[in-house]
Order: structure tokens, then C-alpha cells, then sequence
């Protein structure tokens, strides 16, 4: 039975180690969900949501790939496979993720690249996601006044 209740952090980091896999195996949703099943956290995670993101990810990651392009300081292909997770998760919640305030989702992918990122990764991270959230949620981060 689907989780729903669950933490959205641990389903965040374990659809992260997903988008890490496909990035270097190309593997498809149901192997992917099955190794994040596996994983020791997997009970903990809102599971409900994780199998959301990671689909909707799958399915958009050309559209978000395109989305990021213009907040970027380099090719989306030339970013590390962690980076680019992190910034595909961040993507997909900044546009499809409503009732996540813009603010904690940029904070999540935040976390994450400082988790599982480079020495300054969190930064750059930060920097990406704040120029696509003045695009995608442009109502919301002008009513925070930013």
C-alpha cells in the first residue's frame, strides 16, 4: 500500500539515487522503482510521492532539461549526475508541484546537493533553481518580494 504520510525528504533522496542510476544505465521506471524499494529507507519515504516525481521526471525530463537550459552557466550536459538530479527534482517540483511553496522546493534540491553534491554544489544549485522559480513561479516569488 502507497505511503502517503510518509517523509518527502528520504523519497526525494531516494528518487535522486534513482535519477542517478538512469543517468548512467538508462534503466526504465519499474527497475528504478524497484531498487528505491529496496533501499533500507524506502518504508520511511512518502512513497505515494516518490513514485510521482521520479515518474514525472522520466517522463519530462526533456521538457525540464529545456526549462534549466537558460539558467545555466554551461550545457545540461555537462553537468555532474548528481547536479543534474538535483536540478531535475527542483525543476519538476518548481513546475508541477503546487502546493510546495517555491521556497522549500528550492531548499529540498538545496539539501540534497549538499548532501550527495561537490564542495560547493548547493551553491550553484541555488542560484539555478532561484532564476527558473522568477520564471515558472513568478507570481509567488513576487509576492515574497524577491
Amino acid at each position: 500500500m502507497a505511503q502517503t504520510r510518509g517523509n518527502r525528504r528520504i523519497a526525494r533522496e531516494l528518487v535522486l539515487r534513482a535519477l542517478y542510476q538512469w543517468q548512467l544505465t538508462g534503466d526504465d521506471y519499474a527497475r528504478l522503482l524497484v531498487q528505491a524499494e529496496e533501499a533500507e529507507e524506502y518504508a520511511q519515504a512518502n512513497t505515494t510521492f516518490l513514485k510521482g516525481l521520479l515518474d514525472g521526471i522520466l517522463k519530462e525530463s526533456a521538457a525540464l532539461d529545456a526549462a534549466l537550459a537558460p539558467c545555466l552557466d554551461r550545457k545540461v550536459e555537462e553537468l555532474s549526475p548528481i547536479e543534474h538530479g538535483v536540478l531535475l527534482i527542483g525543476a519538476y517540483e518548481l513546475s508541477h508541484s503546487l502546493d510546495v511553496p517555491y521556497k522549500v522546493a528550492i531548499n529540498e534540491s538545496v539539501e540534497l546537493a549538499k548532501r550527495y553534491g561537490g564542495t560547493d554544489g548547493h551553491k550553484f544549485v541555488n542560484g539555478v533553481l532561484d532564476k527558473l522559480a522568477k520564471s515558472v513561479r513568478s507570481v509567488e516569488v513576487e509576492a515574497a518580494g524577491r
